[in-house]
């Protein structure tokens, strides 16, 4: 058993594990991060990262992290093409596996402990500390971030585990660009896989990333089949190697802290339901723990303060997105039409994916101005 007193031990190194770190760190917290992988480690992601995401960061983003900066695009419904071109960057497309390698790297340059390798399996809350087991150590402190991704089953120490409604799916494949005739410059969101969200193609360097999200599982019956026809309709005709993950709804309201333990990134639920999107409300809500953390250390004090920081900060625009999702699963067509027929509505639609506008904004330009056209479409 490790005899030191950790202030804070973060479980999961990922954009929410790291910015916790970072922060903690610099409050000067003795802090621990523990990651079952190695890093660089594979991410299944299209690996687009938004302005909003890069906007908490207290550092630059170098240019060997960023692929291409976008500023063009296309969205689609079947035969229906709406294209679009901004004069400001839309989106930064990397590598998952680089980007989230250089935050780890960010949050050990403040001097915080960081063991790669290591699976933290259980833990015990004390009176006054938390008990850490790992694989190969125990450890204690005075509080703890799970920082796991949706994957991990740690969370449930602080809350239930999501039923169908709570959470999505999520298939993704790398494609070499050789001899793919498609443009290298452009993104690509397709509304077309009817009751699976949306499908994406991404051009990185050397390959595209091509995918699709579900923002709820129970419409996602047999996502491999949508997957490879989705593939086929657009050209990809070769055996590509699937990777899928789940991925949680963001909109409902889950328990995030129970006794010294918090909950941060994919673990809290803080995903865009619409898009996917969790980096930003990853990254903020890493920042937002260690915070907290750093305002209580010595006893549990006000840790809910934590909950409605981050509620107060994307709750609301987390709703509504989850609103909006479940819209377009049901009403994909009407959805695209109703973007397409309008150039208010999709220029909103732009400014609410680069965090310009919200989407209570969005739901307002749907519900009042145009419900009548949606409706007849």
């Amino acid at each position: 058993m490790d005899t030191q007193i950790y202030d804070l031990i973060i479980i999961g190194a990922g954009p929410s594990g790291s910015s916790a770190g970072r922060i903690a760190g610099q409050k000067g917290l003795k802090t621990l991060i523990l990651e079952k992988e190695i890093f660089p480690r594979y991410k299944p992601c299209g690996g687009a990262i938004s302005r909003h995401t890069i906007s908490y960061l207290d550092f630059d983003i170098s240019a060997e992290i960023i692929n291409k900066s976008v500023f063009k695009g296309k969205l689609r419904y079947r035969d229906k093409v709406v294209e679009f071109h901004k004069d400001e960057i839309i989106n930064f497309l990397v590598t998952r596996s680089t980007f989230d390698n250089f935050l780890l790297e960010k949050a050990r340059e403040t001097g915080i402990y960081v063991h790669l390798g290591e699976k933290a399996t259980d833990i015990l809350q004390e009176t006054d500390s938390v008990a850490v087991t790992t694989d190969k150590n125990t450890y204690k402190c005075k509080f703890v971030i799970i920082a796991t991704g949706a994957l991990g089953t740690l969370k449930n120490h602080v809350r239930e585990p999501d039923t169908k409604d709570g959470y999505g799916v999520c298939l993704v494949t790398e494609i070499d660009c050789k001899n793919i005739d498609r443009p290298e410059d452009l993104v690509e969101i397709d509304f077309s896989p009817e009751g699976m969200g949306y499908g994406w193609i991404f051009p990185h360097d050397d390959n595209f990333s091509v995918g699709f999200g579900s923002v709820m599982a129970k419409y996602s019956p047999h996502p491999k089949q949508t997957m490879k026809k989705f593939l086929a309709d657009n050209g990809f005709n070769g055996e590509y190697k699937l990777k899928g993950h789940i991925l949680p709804c963001g909109g409902h309201k889950r328990k995030l802290v129970k006794g010294r333990v918090l909950l941060s990134g994919d673990a809290a639920g803080f995903v865009d339901a619409l898009t996917g999107e969790g980096l930003p409300y990853a990254i903020r809500s890493g920042q937002i723990a260690a915070e907290i953390v750093s305002m209580n250390t010595g006893n549990k004090g006000k840790l809910k303060e934590y909950e409605k920081k981050c509620y107060a900060e994307f709750g609301e625009h987390l709703k509504y997105s989850l609103y909006l999702a479940k819209l377009m699963c049901r009403q994909p067509e009407k959805v695209f039409n109703a973007l397409n027929r309008s150039n208010e509505l999709f220029e909103t639609y732009l400014e609410v994916a680069a965090y310009n506008k919200t989407y209570k904004d969005l739901v307002k330009k749907f519900v009042t101005g145009f419900r009548s056209s949606w409706l007849k479409s």
